[in-house]
């Protein structure tokens, strides 16, 4: 057989081709609802990374993920009549899962697969299908938290009572983490006790490959002590994405405040924030170190678009003992203030528009604690013996409104100081931003918007070292801290 040089360069190239389909391990999912609308967009993923995969027609979805071994994989679907939870799947190479239900409550679908996890998984679903179901309903008719966190500790109860007749695989140390992760973000857990004596007894069954796992559970059973406004900061030991370690108390140089960005992947908010962060950090970094804490394994982190963009220290902490010590919740995103003298200033949680440019406003104007609503800042002070009127900014999304009530005060030498007058905005109504607050076109840049306004208050009996606003005595009402006069700054 004759071959000449362009059909042996075809042959190589088709073998390199099948070679690399070869090497792709995958498994599929499928899934069938009649209730299911057209159009509902599916979210699936591995780890903490979901990404829609397929939309719905005719009630049907089928995709197909990447997997090199067994795999926990989450699905989200994201429509009407759908509740904003996820179904937890075990994938290897090679299986196919189907799904099937008749309704749209997805997390209480049958899923037929021959996964030895998932069939942990199905018992503890089936175990605890009422509570579930429940929870969802209560969801979706827009019950607030308080009267669904009673629920969900039911739940975690009959996890709970279900897990120490289970194999100890994925499935199950999957479920004692959220236990956990719930049982530390509760006020008051009442099986403390229960959930100890379970932690110890899979620790000390576990087969080996879960050992981050069991740390993770394990600061969440017995949380480190976490650090609150006014302490001294911790220092701790973090990765970067070339895998070198690093101190956190590298960043503090030149007499700057550090930030701590802990951020997930997967998570909307932290992305969502990105560019005011880096418009902030552009106009800030002279005064001002951001360390942004990814809390995903580390070969996510590594590998992700998102992490390879961020132009501030970007270091990676997965076992989440850094976040132990700082959060006093595990959510994201978190912030954390830290002086230059190492104290914490200030902690927040969350991301809204004009979050970093109200940050920015405050380190640079009168000393104040905003950190309650970042958005709205106080710029100016002056006080004498006829008011005292404060200069404020609001910064939000163009559309988006905000509301000063009459009610607001100021708070110092233990009296309240009424509101008086307010110029600038209209008091008990809807006010909107007016002001664009960069020239940027990006679709989270360009539509921040500020309004200035002042308030004017009774005068002080007596100038204090520091006060507080208080948009009022109600649940949710601005409050700003320990703002200084100017003659105290």
């Amino acid at each position: 057989m004759i071959m000449n040089k362009k059909t042996i360069i075809t042959i190589v190239l088709t073998l390199v081709v099948i070679a690399g389909f070869a090497q792709t391990k995958t498994a599929t999912i499928t899934g069938y609802s009649p209730a299911i609308k057209d159009g509902t967009l599916v979210f699936a993923g591995t780890g903490n990374i979901e990404n829609v995969v397929d939309t719905v027609q005719a009630g049907r979805f089928a995709f197909t993920l990447p997997v090199e071994a067994i795999t926990e994989c989450s699905i989200s679907l994201i429509g009407e009549g759908c509740p904003t939870y996820m179904l937890t799947i075990f994938l290897r190479p090679g299986v196919t899962v189907k799904l099937s239900g008749t309704d749209c409550l997805y997390p209480l679908w049958k899923v037929e697969s021959s996964v030895p996890e998932q069939k942990t998984q199905n018992r503890l679903t089936e175990h605890c299908r009422e509570v579930i179901k429940e929870l969802m309903q209560m969801e979706l008719n827009h019950k607030p938290w308080t009267e669904m966190e009673t629920v969900e500790t039911k739940l975690m109860k009959l996890r709970m009572d279900l897990l120490p007749s289970l194999p100890i695989d994925a499935a199950t140390i999957n479920a004692l983490c959220g236990i956990a992760i719930t049982a530390k973000n509760a006020k008051d857990f009442p099986y403390m006790e229960q959930l100890k004596n379970l932690e110890k007894t899979i620790a000390t069954r576990a087969p080996k490959g879960f050992e981050e796992r069991l740390i993770e559970i394990h600061n969440n059973v017995y949380p480190p002590r976490i650090l609150q406004v006014g302490a001294e900061a911790m220092d701790a030991e973090l990765v970067d994405m070339q895998g070198q370690k690093h101190h956190l108390f590298e960043a503090f140089t030149n007499g700057k405040y550090v930030l701590l960005d802990f951020w997930g992947i997967g998570c909307g908010p932290c992305m969502k924030s990105e560019p005011e962060m880096k418009e902030f950090y552009g106009k800030m970094k002279d005064q001002l170190e951001i360390i942004g804490i990814n809390l995903n394994k580390f070969s996510e982190f590594q590998k992700h678009e998102f992490s390879k963009r961020i132009i501030w220290k970007n270091w990676n902490n997965a076992s989440k003992d850094i976040c132990s010590n700082y959060c006093d919740v595990i959510a994201m995103p978190y912030y954390v203030l830290i002086s230059p003298d190492k104290r914490i200033v200030w902690k927040t949680m969350g991301y809204n528009y004009g979050y970093f440019m109200g940050m920015a406003d405050a380190l640079n104007g009168p000393k104040q604690d905003n950190s309650a609503n970042l958005s709205l800042v106080i710029q100016k002070v002056a006080a004498n013996n006829n008011s005292t009127t404060i200069s404020m900014r609001y910064y939000t999304h163009k559309g988006y409104w905000f509301r000063i009530v009459k009610e607001s005060y100021l708070s110092a030498n233990g009296k309240k100081y009424k509101l008086t007058a307010a110029d600038g905005i209209k008091l008990d109504e809807d006010n909107y931003p007016q002001v664009k607050a960069t020239e940027s076109t990006n679709e989270i840049l360009g539509n921040i918007y500020y309004s200035d306004f002042t308030l004017t208050f009774e005068p002080f009996d007596t100038l204090p070292a520091t006060f507080d606003f208080k948009e009022g005595d109600v649940e949710g009402a601005f409050v700003i801290r320990n703002v200084s006069l100017p003659s105290s700054h």
